[in-house]
């Protein structure tokens, strides 16, 4: 896919589409035509037109990961769905929360204070590296799990990390020991297979403008039919468009939240469309590739040992690896003054970490050129 289809700076390396993914051209087309119906006439647009359009999105989303428009909503990101997790969840006091060191900082707050609010326990099960089966994952999670545990939070995805965790497998151990599963899945879509129903987890968060590619304020909440009436909005209106003519169903209370911009929302079909003409395989290969070759030639800079195996199964379009010890802030500032590279260097739990990924405009010499600044700079 050439580099023409997304609007880049010329002057920036861009190696962290894991935070940030810009779309194509085409799909921020989409979102645009989107908004100017929407200017065109407001009140057909919001009352007779949006549930509609909606329902249309959910449903074309919906398909791409597995599982029926009914058990989704649309939501800003993963950090919303979350909270609206959070707000949902019924903890007492005593009950604990289960999550990992691997974990995303913002999840790490949330269930904080929700846990606090609540007097429940906020459990953080230590996954020391580097890994070397998926054993190593499950079990420490699950030597951490009493019988006051309610819910398990884990990523499909790490964010600091970059590893791919065996969502099915501690869904279904989960399951086993009646606990509740929450899955924070913003990296995963189009990287790694994501099958709602077949992983049967009760809650899972994404948002779709990482490797997706969708448009920013984009991401969806999966609620497993089981826990669907407990789940409120962290914001209440009207809940439903005018006039409510549709039938009744639990994500009613999540379409009308207000005057809002949906057009993130309607657009994120365009950016499936996308994804599937150039092929998922064809990213995965390509984005893995690059990932390799980064992996590769940091490790033999660096001499650390990397966090996980070589294998796709354990990482896929992005990847972190360890640098010396030092000031993670002032590495990171100097790849940018000095090269204009994009690059998350992440302190993580005592270790400096470099964590590029990659998409279709992602290319050889990008990696090339982080590698050259990091011999440099370290």
């Amino acid at each position: 896919m050439p580099h023409s289809a997304w609007d880049l700076r010329p002057d920036v390396i861009y190696l962290n589409h894991g935070s940030f993914g810009p779309s194509p051209r085409v799909v921020i087309e989409e979102r645009c035509r989107w908004y100017r119906e929407l200017e065109a006439e407001p009140m057909d647009f919001y009352t007779r037109r949006l549930e509609a359009a909606l329902a249309e999105a959910r449903g074309a989303l919906a398909k791409f990961v597995g599982t029926s428009g009914d058990n989704l909503i649309f939501v800003d990101n993963a950090t919303w769905a979350m909270n609206v997790v959070a707000e949902s969840c019924d903890l007492q006091p005593g009950d604990e929360v289960l999550l990992n060191d691997h974990e995303y900082g913002a999840v790490h707050r949330i269930w904080e204070r929700r846990c606090r609010e609540r007097g429940a326990k906020l459990v953080v099960a230590k996954i020391p590296t580097p890994l070397q089966t998926v054993d190593d994952v499950i079990e420490p999670i699950f030597a951490a799990v009493t019988p006051r545990t309610r819910l398990i939070v884990f990523s499909h995805v790490t964010s600091p990390t970059a590893i791919i965790f065996p969502t099915a497998e501690i869904c279904r151990r989960a399951r086993e020991l009646g606990v509740m599963t929450c899955v924070d899945g913003p990296h995963a879509l189009v990287m790694t297979d994501v099958q709602l129903d077949q992983f049967d987890c009760d809650y899972y968060c994404a948002s779709n403008h990482k490797w997706l590619c969708a448009p920013f304020g984009s991401g969806f909440l999966y609620v497993h039919p089981r826990r669907q009436s407990g789940v409120q909005p962290v914001v209440t209106s009207w809940g439903r468009s005018y006039p409510p003519d549709l039938a009744p169903a639990w994500h009613n209370e999540f379409t009308w939240g207000g005057t809002r911009d949906y057009s993130a929302y309607l657009a994120t079909p365009k950016a499936i469309e996308f994804i599937e003409s150039v092929g998922i395989s064809t990213f995965r290969e390509h984005a893995h590739r690059l990932a390799r070759q980064a992996r590769e030639q940091i490790t033999r800079l660096t001499g650390r040992e990397p966090l996980v195996p070589d294998d796709l199964a354990w990482y896929g379009s992005m990847i972190s690896l360890p640098l010396p010890r030092g000031d993670a802030l002032e590495l990171h500032k100097a790849i940018w003054d000095r090269y204009r590279i994009e690059v998350p260097i992440i302190d993580w739990g005592g270790q400096r970490l470099v964590r590029p990924s990659a998409h279709l405009y992602t290319c050889s010499a990008d990696i090339d050129r982080l590698v050259a600044a990091l011999q440099t700079l370290l």
